[in-house]
């Protein structure tokens, strides 16, 4: 990808150069802000990286003049300061700036902002002008504007979540909003390894003073009786093998706090009564007890059932459907958000690097492709299992076909084995949708899943789909032309 670096700090500009080329992009140096606007009308930048005190034409000065342009919203303008306060911040987002970064600048942040930058151009030729979210680890601070959250914080309690995409903001923002108030019940919906643990955390740690407990029980791994006395505690006596004085329930243990419900739809019936009584009464009794006890708890619940059709099967008690669902979180499949892709598989695959002390740094082209065009049937929980296994068996710089095996060998479905949503590969048998469809899309993933299967060899490819290796290099060529600024030599490479 190519980059325009801003800076008149020498030695700051060379070590984030050098930072930027090692992950194969190609950068332009310049010093003050006139220069870079010089640079911007005579090149071919998919990014601006800034900073915003300039001699001559300040970085915000640089950032609105690059917006006015008629294609200036297809640069992606990422601004940096020393001298860095809040007020900085709103002003080069509402300008239209895509991120904002504080001096010293972080190196995981910025590979994390530059390769979403590049995933948004490989997957459409016209980029959306999306505000980022850095990966949330929580907590340090908020920002919010009308129609745009930023959220930057550092904890272990949420390590991992990327958000990337429009859809994973508007996520996010939502669960900021639920957390703002204790009352409200939430509902999390997804597949399963979509993250709806990881949601119900921010939910609960979405503010700087969060110290309340954030307590979680799993509905489908106990029995009724057991669960009951997990939620509820009990009193002395009150069933054979107890302890002599009784045990605190979750309940208690999370006064104040949060109570997490994974798998509510596993709940028997008997007790989803119960549950009703807690949200809407805010009190309950031990097993074993007749002493009312009161409640200042937050409940959330997630599923990966359907719980109306639950509600329709007699399974789940409409009131307590109707009830939880004031608050809810719908957690989209990872196949239906690809923006997240390969972001998060390159924000993956340096972390396991980092931790297992490997040289993965970058992904390449055909590896993206690849990774974009897989299912993900076990969602953003088998992206990062994948990475992993991958970080555990090679050690490369860079993340290429053969890496990615295991994808072909548990694929769902494939072209090879006539996948319904497309046409028989048979030139004499096959029918057609009867919907239509884009045929470079179609053709795109035939050769995908070639490169795919003979690991990444070109020859190999070009023999099976019976065309030269000509044809197939003038093939790639135009598969990437269709994602302005990403030549064949920058993607991810």
């Amino acid at each position: 990808m190519n980059i325009l670096l801003v800076d008149d700090d020498l030695d700051s500009r060379a070590c984030i150069g050098d930072f930027l080329r090692e992950l194969g992009h190609a950068v332009d140096e310049c010093d003050d802000g006139r220069e870079a606007l010089n640079r911007y009308y005579q090149g071919n930048y998919a990014m601006v990286l800034s900073d915003i005190r300039m001699p001559l034409l300040s970085g915000l000065e640089l950032l609105q003049t690059i917006m006015a342009q008629p294609y200036g919203q297809d640069t992606a303008v990422v601004l940096f300061t020393g001298h860095g306060d809040v007020d900085s911040a709103v002003s080069a987002l509402r300008a239209g700036a895509s991120d904002y970064l504080l001096k010293p600048i972080n190196v995981d942040q910025l590979a994390t902002i530059t390769e979403r930058i590049a995933a948004r151009q490989l997957w459409t030729s016209q980029p959306r002008r999306i505000s980022a979210i850095p990966p949330v680890e929580v907590k340090e601070a908020i920002v919010t504007e009308p129609g745009r959250t930023r959220v930057v914080v550092h904890s272990t309690s949420l390590s991992g979540i990327g958000i990337f995409s429009d859809s994973m903001r508007s996520i996010v923002q939502s669960a900021l909003k639920f957390h703002t108030d204790r009352t409200i019940p939430v509902l999390i919906e997804g597949e399963t390894g979509t993250g709806k643990e990881v949601i119900a955390k921010l939910i609960h740690f979405g503010s700087i003073e969060e110290t309340a407990p954030f307590i979680d029980i799993n509905c489908a791994a106990l029995t009724p009786t057991l669960f009951e006395s997990e939620l509820f505690g009990y009193e002395a006596g009150a069933f054979t093998g107890g302890l002599t004085k009784g045990q605190r329930g979750k309940l208690d243990l999370a006064q104040g706090g949060t109570l997490f419900l994974d798998e509510v739809g596993e709940l028997a019936l008997e007790l989803q009564g119960k549950l009703l009584r807690v949200i809407q009464e805010k009190e309950y009794y031990r097993v074993g007890g007749l002493k009312k006890v009161s409640t200042n708890v937050r409940i959330i619940c997630a599923t990966n059932q359907d719980l109306e059709k639950s509600v329709a099967e007699g399974r789940f008690r409409k009131d307590l459907f109707y009830r939880l669902r004031v608050g809810h979180v719908q957690l989209p499949p990872l196949r239906r958000r690809p923006d997240d892709i390969v972001p998060l598989a390159g924000m993956f695959l340096r972390a396991a690097a980092k931790q297992k002390q490997k040289r993965f740094k970058r992904i390449s082209t055909e590896a993206a492709m690849i990774l974009l065009d897989y299912p993900w049937p076990g969602n953003v929980r088998e992206l990062r299992n994948t990475m992993e296994w991958v970080v555990f068996m090679f050690d490369e710089e860079e993340l290429l076909p053969v890496h990615l095996t295991l994808l072909q060998a548990s694929r769902p479905q494939s072209l090879q084995s006539g996948d319904p949503a497309c046409p028989s590969l048979d030139p004499y048998q096959f029918s057609l949708p009867e919907k239509g469809f884009e045929l470079e899309d179609f053709v795109d993933r035939i050769v995908s899943e070639a490169l795919q299967m003979h690991r990444g060899n070109k020859t190999e490819t070009a023999r099976y789909l019976g065309i030269s290796r000509r044809s197939l290099y003038c093939r790639l060529e135009r598969m990437q032309s269709r994602f302005k600024g990403i030549s064949s030599a920058d993607c991810w490479d």
